[in-house]
């Protein structure tokens, strides 16, 4: 199952893709994931993904957090790249 990684603002979240949508996880800084209650819409594509949690997200934006970028997962290969556009 596909998995996008985000670092949003300094926090690291996977979301994954689920017949009724998307889960969200938070991970840790051992790697472990907790469930985050977020909602995101069904028929959001993955491409979409980085804009949500920025448009979700952005009230945790402060100079040294930086911004919404989606990094790569351990073993799904390196996707280290913006998320949104400026």
């Amino acid at each position: 199952m596909p998995r996008h990684r985000f670092n949003v603002f300094g926090r690291i979240l996977d979301l994954e893709p689920c017949p009724t949508g998307w889960r969200c996880y938070a991970v840790g800084q051992d790697g472990k994931r907790a469930p985050v209650q977020l909602a995101v819409p069904a028929d959001l594509p993955a491409s979409d993904l980085g804009q949500y949690l920025y448009d979700i997200y952005h009230e945790l934006a402060a100079g040294s957090r930086g911004d919404v970028v989606e990094i790569s997962v351990p073993g799904m290969g390196d996707t280290d790249r913006p998320s949104r556009k400026p």
